[in-house]
């Protein structure tokens, strides 16, 4: 009995690895598999072991192979798609030498502020990278290794992103993509290489970075004999060079070149962070100037306490998600882990604005609206990296794509379209990111664009919320109190 072919998108994120199991032809998703993820550290440190990845990766598969029904016979394709910028060093062996330095891992901000004044400055970066050294980049924490842990790093025998770490371990071969690559600090976006002088800065030698695949969607190899083994599959399944995870949401939204250019998305999960897909290469020191995966770009921004930092904040209150009412007087910036847009690596939680009638429900209001306000600010820096004026009526009502966990709270979706004042549009596919990662596996079976694959699939179905008036008292306060806050801890006069 002959089965439809069936591809795998994985998304390995922060918290958690999905594989999501997708008819090849229709996108309809058959099952999804999930596996958790344990992050350790205090005091701005975030790591995790490598090798746990890989076991949720097996877990995750073994899971979604059972839910879905099909046979391990009728899997086409698989891609990665992977948390950003995480460092993973390996010995000679391919065995980690130490838990992987994560996203959001703050103790490399002083190796970052090094880092930025160098080749010419923040300027001097975004001529070649497209972006600024802040903690996250892979380059600051690579200084930080070398700095605290120097033994570690004349150990190393390769540099791997997380993403590529599992690449490698399904096929053998070192590679990435543009798009994860562009996050490094050592790829260029104006060469689409990686740039040698810094690597030269660095004390980085090229030999020990997996090799550029075209595209996140080009068929780098197939399932080794063990890889295989491991996952229960068969031997030889098509493996795409996948990507980072922003990537492929954009993938799984259909933006990109063959698809949508220039419409901006707001994606809602541990992080914050408000993408589009471009012609323009971005070169804006206030923006991460990434590369897409499929030969756009994708200027962006990001923010480190959205999700987990609001449920923290309700969970001190003891309330539910939403049980929350609009902030009132109070302002909380919910800068729980430091924050990176605006680059406040040291920050911490700041509440203001307390009267005696201010309600708990006011509180955790005021934390998605802080949440809200900080990435919603660098909206407008995305649009501009574009080539469009923000202010122009035909930008400004343009609608903003919701996605992430986020995107299906009713606080976080009412929060978003208060303050933005823009139609919204929510797809109703809540895993974009496996399936932006199933189009790549997809595209390294069949050849064809991922992007192009994405819109057929129609993943980005949606509902439409029409624009509401935009609450314009509580962003003018926020934003008040946050660039005072800016402004303090950054010492400006």
């Amino acid at each position: 009995m002959s089965h439809d072919p069936v591809v795998i998108g994985v998304d390995s994120s922060t918290q958690s690895t999905k594989a999501l199991f997708a008819d090849a032809a229709t996108g309809r998703t058959l099952a999804v598999g999930r596996a958790p993820h344990r992050v350790t550290g205090s005091g701005g440190a975030r790591e995790s072991d490598p090798d746990q990845w890989w076991q949720a990766l097996r877990e995750a598969v073994a899971r979604g192979l059972k839910e879905s029904g099909a046979p391990a016979s009728s899997v086409r394709g698989i891609a990665i798609a992977g948390q950003q910028h995480g460092l993973v060093v390996l010995d000679r062996g391919g065995r980690p030498l130490r838990p992987a330095l994560l996203w959001n891992d703050t103790r490399s901000a002083p190796q970052a502020a090094a880092l930025a004044g160098r080749l010419g400055g923040p300027r001097g970066w975004t001529d070649r990278t497209g972006s600024v050294p802040v903690a996250a980049v892979t380059a600051a924490k690579w200084e930080w290794l070398r700095e605290h842990e120097p033994a570690t790093a004349e150990r190393c025998a390769a540099v791997r992103l997380p993403h590529d770490f599992l690449t490698e371990r399904l096929t053998g071969v070192a590679t990435t993509d543009p798009g994860d690559a562009s996050g490094t600090g050592w790829y260029s976006t104006a060469t689409g290489t990686y740039d040698h002088e810094i690597l030269q800065l660095l004390g980085l030698e090229r030999q020990l970075l997996p090799d550029l695949a075209a595209t996140g969607g080009t068929r780098v190899g197939g399932l080794t004999a063990a890889a295989a083994e491991a996952l229960g599959l068969p031997p030889g399944v098509a493996v795409a060079a996948g990507t980072g995870d922003n990537m492929s949401a954009a993938v799984g939204l259909g933006l990109g070149g063959a698809g949508l250019l220039d419409h901006p998305a707001l994606s809602l999960g541990t992080s914050g962070t408000v993408f589009a897909a471009t012609r323009h290469r971005p070169a804006d020191p206030a923006l991460s100037g990434f590369a897409a995966t499929d030969g756009a770009y994708l200027p962006l921004a990001c923010t480190l306490n959205c999700t987990l930092a609001v449920d923290r904040i309700a969970a001190l209150l003891g309330l539910g998600r939403d049980d929350a009412a609009p902030g009132g007087e109070a302002v909380l910036l919910p800068y729980l882990d430091g924050e990176r847009t605006p680059d406040l690596p040291a920050a911490s939680g700041l509440l203001t604005g307390l009267r005696h009638a201010t309600t708990p429900h006011q509180l955790l209001g005021a934390a998605y609206e802080g949440a809200v306000v900080t990435v919603l600010r660098a909206l407008d820096e995305v649009l501009r990296a574009c080539g469009l004026d923000p202010a122009a009526p035909e930008v400004a009502t343009r609608p903003l794509r919701l996605i992430g966990g986020g995107a299906g709270g009713r606080t976080w979706v009412e929060t978003v379209r208060r303050l933005s004042g823009r139609p919204l549009i929510v797809p109703s596919s809540t895993e974009l990111v496996a399936v932006g990662a199933a189009a790549l596996a997809a595209s390294a079976v069949s050849g064809a664009d991922p992007v192009l694959i994405a819109r057929s699939w129609k993943a980005g179905t949606v509902r439409e919320l029409p624009p509401s008036e935009r609450d314009l008292a509580t962003w003018d306060r926020v934003v008040s109190v946050l660039d005072s806050a800016t402004t303090t801890l950054l010492g400006s006069p």
